[in-house]
């Protein structure tokens, strides 16, 4: 896709050196909502200017075929790379509206291991977030006990995330979310650096509930 005027100053601003997530959050707030400058700066195939693009695309423009395309965008980059877009998508715009937040939840036996990784990362979110767990818990929890051992590792981390905030925040399933660790062998032999919670399941739902209030 050929630039714009304006686009081509843009990814040379995020190209500069330093730039942090907080300048891209304060320059999409001046630019507003411009889907087609949005679809111009993921074309670049720059992290930062995709990051800036998402920001100023539309709500309403997430459909299905939008984010399989986005998603084959990514196909060829580095996984870090991907999972650094996947998940600023799911935190910025495939949650902004009732449809797209519906379409993710669709997404569990997605093809798509990022589509299945947003499913995952979501239910997580609606459980770390404060708010009431959904009634879903022990089908997920059942879904985990199958599936979790054997998926690929960037959805299997969304899926052990989920299983951790089940059993922080929900007592009574507290034991199965230790035991699916424990069973699975999912994150056991993972090194963390001093002070960071690790993954491993009864890890780091100990530490989890020891920081809840009460």
């Amino acid at each position: 896709m050929d630039l714009s005027p304006r686009a081509r100053t843009l990814l040379a601003e995020v190209s500069a050196p330093h730039v942090k997530l907080g300048d891209l959050r304060k320059r999409a707030k001046a630019l507003k909502t411009d889907h087609a400058l949005g679809l111009e700066l993921w074309s670049t195939g720059h992290t930062l200017a995709r990051q800036l693009g998402v920001l100023v695309m539309a709500n309403t423009g997430f459909t299905q075929d939008f984010v399989d395309q986005l998603d084959r965008d990514l196909q060829d980059l580095p996984t870090d790379e991907q999972l650094v877009l996947i998940d600023w998508l799911l935190a910025n715009k495939l949650l902004a509206t009732k449809t797209s937040s519906r379409m993710v939840e669709s997404w569990e036996h997605s093809p798509s291991p990022l589509q299945r990784r947003c499913f995952w990362y979501h239910q997580a979110r609606l459980r770390w977030t404060g708010q009431a767990p959904p009634d879903n818990s022990e089908a997920l929890l059942a879904a985990l006990e199958a599936r979790m051992a054997d998926e690929v590792p960037e959805v299997q981390w969304a899926m052990n995330f989920t299983a951790g905030q089940i059993g922080t925040y929900q007592p009574e399933l507290r034991a199965r979310c230790i035991a699916l660790g424990e069973v699975s062998g999912v994150f056991r032999d993972e090194v963390v650096s001093r002070g960071c919670t690790p993954n491993y399941l009864p890890e780091f739902i100990r530490i989890q509930v020891s920081k809840l209030p009460g």
